[in-house]
Formats: structure tokens, sequence, C-alpha cells
């Protein structure tokens, strides 16, 4: 059966529709959008941008009107964006339902239209240097099609109009696009938003839904190209995210400041709120632009280096056992990480409450407070063991009435090193500076695999080479997973240097682990080795010097 207009009804029918579909399809448009070390997460946060806006519904009736479902999808758009992906989906969202919000009665496939080509003005408007061969392109083709179908069209013959031209530009990215075209693929954002049609097809015309294929069908060494600058990965290696609360009248300016520093810049909203993004190397001049604006808030910043797919380290986590409630302490300790040894390991170190998480699918700040709510103190301190998770510890403070500390860990070996030192009956303050000094002495260091050809400075990466990564970067290309650990260790190892702590993750073996204790006593006999098994995915090792 067929509809000649969607209803507010149909509307949140097609927003929800999506949403499933981009959980089941997130793994696959995932792996279309990765750096040379394994990442991948256009998907997922499409997925949980559409997500937010699922959330809004929830306060409204099912038989709630027009306005307010276009409310809930403007609001729970702008507020939920994730990524420079998500940022874009938002907007094109955010253009259908501004023409949702003038029709009550439903769209019929005249209004459809011109939501479609609203969403493509918004989505082109957000970003301040438009690139084709991304989700853009496919917008604009969808509109297109749309419109090509003519006055006389059907709600049904419109959007089946809007999914051919759509799929056409996507199939043209590569064209548009070297580094799709390098690798054999379509834009990852382009093929999330296409599944926006196809939920509207099922709810208009009882389309089946596409299946979601399985994720070895697609080809590792996948590009986004719309994610990350055509150049070597150490460009604009931060992606900085936030809120702005400012008035419009300075927007301009502060575009104007954020072309001198960055790329991938999206500023998207109005009435005095605005979601913000960039690509940049300059975290700190990216902040004080907004704070010169206005007020910034919710800020979130990644090392698009190191981000990597974590998804099912969060997935497996329903499925262990936490340890016995602990007797109550003066300060307890929250900490993220995944890896069954690693959990292990940290409780054995004392951490009375684990989340898990990481990179791309980050802990939320209701997901650290219910971990500090459980934890056995008034005072509680959070090891966020990832850069990215650092700012969303920072908020859990003003959600409790516990006393509430961060020590901004950046990995996993920095915890380790930091609660060799914790006394679980000190006060938070003091238990703080131990950490905290015991994090900051560890140098710190993991080693992963390629995905795809790159460079870097240390020289060429063929796709499969392993990489041995600092603070500072890349720092070892090899073949091989001991040469590539090797020479990473004798840059992280100094003179002053006593204890070299191996964490062991899936991909290493016993027989490489021996080879690397071996080199370490040949070549730095002084230095006491400890091994760890971590069963952390992706990174073989994760290294820590002290």
């Amino acid at each position: 059966m067929t509809i000649d207009r969607v209803t507010a009804a149909d509307l949140r029918a097609i927003v929800e529709t999506f949403r499933d579909l981009l959980k089941s399809h997130q793994h696959r448009i995932n792996r279309l959008n990765v750096y040379p070390v394994p990442d991948g997460d256009t998907g997922t946060n499409m997925a949980l941008t559409v997500g937010s806006v699922c959330e809004e519904f929830t306060d409204l009736g099912r038989d709630a009107e027009m306005t307010a479902v276009a409310t809930a999808i403007s609001h729970g758009s702008l507020m939920g964006a994730r990524g420079n992906s998500g940022v874009i989906l938002s907007q094109i969202l955010r253009g259908i339902a501004g023409v949702a919000a003038s029709e009550p009665d439903g769209l019929d496939a005249v209004a459809v239209t011109r939501a479609l080509e609203a969403a493509t003005e918004a989505a082109y408007g957000a970003v301040m240097r438009p690139v084709e061969g991304t989700i853009l392109t496919v917008v604009r083709g969808m509109a297109s099609g749309a419109a090509a179908a003519g006055s006389g069209a059907t709600l049904t013959e419109v959007f089946d109009a809007a999914h051919m031209a759509g799929d056409a530009a996507l199939q043209s990215t590569p064209e548009l696009l070297q580094v799709l075209a390098d690798a054999g693929v379509v834009d990852a954002g382009g093929t999330g938003l296409m599944l926006f049609v196809d939920a509207a097809l099922h709810v208009v015309a009882g389309r089946a839904l596409p299946d979601a294929p399985p994720v070895d069908d697609v080809a590792d060494a996948l590009v986004g190209a719309h994610e990350h600058s055509a150049g070597g990965i150490a460009d604009l290696r931060y992606e900085v995210m936030y809120l702005l609360d400012a008035p419009d009248s300075t927007i301009d300016a502060f575009k104007h400041v954020w072309q001198g520093i960055g790329d991938s810049i999206v500023v998207v909203g109005g009435d005095g709120l605005w979601n913000c993004h960039i690509h940049t190397d300059d975290i700190g001049a990216s902040i004080e632009a907004g704070i010169d604006a206005g007020r910034p808030r919710r800020i979130r910043v990644t090392d698009l280096l190191e981000q990597v797919e974590e998804e099912r380290w969060v997935t497996e986590a329903d499925d262990r056992d936490e340890p016995p409630h602990a007797e109550p302490v003066t300060t307890a300790v929250v900490a993220v990480a995944a890896g069954d040894g690693i959990r292990r390991l940290l409780h054995s170190l004392g951490v009375q409450q684990i989340v898990a998480g990481g990179q791309s699918m980050n802990p939320s700040t209701a997901d650290l407070l219910a971990a500090v709510e459980a934890a056995p103190a008034d005072a509680v301190v959070i090891l966020p063991n990832n850069s990215n998770i650092i700012p969303v510890a920072q908020q859990v403070a003003d959600q409790t009435a516990k006393t509430v500390r961060v020590v901004p860990t950046r990995g996993v070996v920095e915890a380790v090193a930091a609660l060799v030192s914790y006394d679980p009956f000190a006060e938070a303050d003091a238990v703080t500076r131990s950490l905290t000094d015991g994090a900051e002495a560890v140098a710190a260091g993991e080693v992963t695999r390629a995905v795809r050809d790159s460079t870097c400075d240390v020289g060429p990466i063929a796709e499969g080479d392993y990489l041995g990564l600092s603070r500072e970067g890349i720092r070892s290309v090899d073949p091989t997973l001991v040469a590539a650990t090797t020479r990473l260790l004798d840059e992280l190892i100094g003179d002053d240097h006593e204890i070299v702590t191996l964490i062991e993750g899936e991909g290493s073996s016993v027989a490489e682990t021996r080879q690397i204790t071996g080199w370490l006593a040949a070549h730095r006999p002084d230095v006491e080795v400890e091994v760890h098994a971590g069963g952390q995915p992706l990174y073989p090792y994760f290294i820590g010097v002290e």
C-alpha cells in the first residue's frame, strides 16, 4: 500500500527506520572511511546523530503534530551531531524539518522535493569549503532527481527518482575524489545518506529494506576522503567539536578565524546556538576563537591519528563479569578500558569500576557518571585513558554530589604506571597528585597495523606494515611486528629509564614477545621488562617506559 502524503507520524517512522538502517549498516560504512591505522567512524557518527533525534521523539506522543516532530528533528540533530559526517547529516535533516514544519497536513510530492532542495542548500551552506565526491554530491543528486520527476509525479515516484539520482551521484564520487578512485570505492557519508531514501520508500511504498552485507565483503583499503585531508597523515591531526553559545553577529568573524587554522570546517545553527567542527593542528586557537565569540561547551577533541574502531570492545563488555563489590574506601578510581587482560590488570591495581569503550565509541557522560555513583567512595578519580574521553570525564563532577577528579591519562600504560602508587585511603587531592605524577613519568607507545598505503615522516607506508606510534606520531614502520616494535622501543628508551612494560594485544604471539624481550636484553640490559596479557584488539602491543 502506498501513501500520497508524509504525515507527522510517517516522518517520525522514516527517521526511526533510518536510524535502524544506519545501526545495521554502520560497520560497512565505517570500513569506507579509514586512516593508515585502523579507524572508521562515519557510520557510527551518523547512527549516533540520528539516534539523538529519535531520543527527542521519546517525549512526543504518537499523535504529535508535524511542528513538534520537525522541532524534535531539528533540535536533536543539532545537539547530537557527531563528527564531520554527523554535522553535515544534521543540516540535511534540519533542512527537511524546516520544510516539514510549514506543512502541518504532511508533505506531498512537491513538498518532498522542496525539502530535499532545502536539505541540499543547508548542507552546502554548512561547509566552508565544500568538496564534491562526498555526501554533499549525493544529497544534491537526490534533490535534482526529485525535481526532475516533475510536478505530476506521485510521492513514490519522487522518492524513486531521488533514489536513482542519488545512487548515480554516489557511484560518481570516485570520479570526483582521486583517493576514492585509487581505492576503488565510493564515499562513506553518501553511502549512509542513501539509507534515508531506502527508509522513506519503506514507509511510503512498503519497499523492502536493504540487508546489511557482511563486513568481510567490504575491501580493507577504503578511504572516506571528506573526513580527512589528501595530504600526509600528520596533516591536521585533531578534530575539535563543540557547541557554541554566541550571538549570530559574531559568527562571520569566528568562521574567518577558523579558516586560518584548519579545514573540514562546519559551523551550523542559529539563534544563539551553534554546532562547530574543525580539523586542525592548533587545538588551543580553535577553542580560543569560540571563547572570543561566546561560550563553547561540550568540547570534544579527537586525535585523528589514534582514532580506532572499538565498537566490538564495547559490545563485548556486557558479557564480562564485574568483580565483587569492593569494600568502601576513601578515594575510588574509575577507569576506561577494553580487553579482558587490561581489565584484570587494572582491577589488580585497585581500580573499583571499569567503563568499557574508547575512540569512536566513547563512553558518554552518563556512562562515567553511573560508574562514579557505583564506586564505593564519596570521592572518585577518573582515568579516561584516551584523549577523546578526557573532556567527557571532566563534565561528570557537575552531575554528582560526590567529589570527582580527573587525571588526564591518554592511554592504558599511563594508568598502569600511575596506579602503582595508588592509596585508596588517601584524600582525593593527594590521590590525584600521586596518579598525575605517575602518569606523566611514563613514555607511552603502541604498535598497530597500516590498513592502506600512505606516507609519514619516517617514510612510505604500505598496507599491512606495522606502525610504532608515540605521542609525537609514527616513529617506526616495518613489514614485521618485531622490527617495528623494537625500533619504537629504541626511540622511547632513554639512559635514565629503568622499566619497560609490554601489554600484549590481539595480533601478538609468544614467539614475537620473546624476540622483543631478547632485543631488550641485548640492547638495553639495564632495563627491567614486565609483560602483561591485555587482549586489546587492533594493537598487538601497548608500551610504557619509565
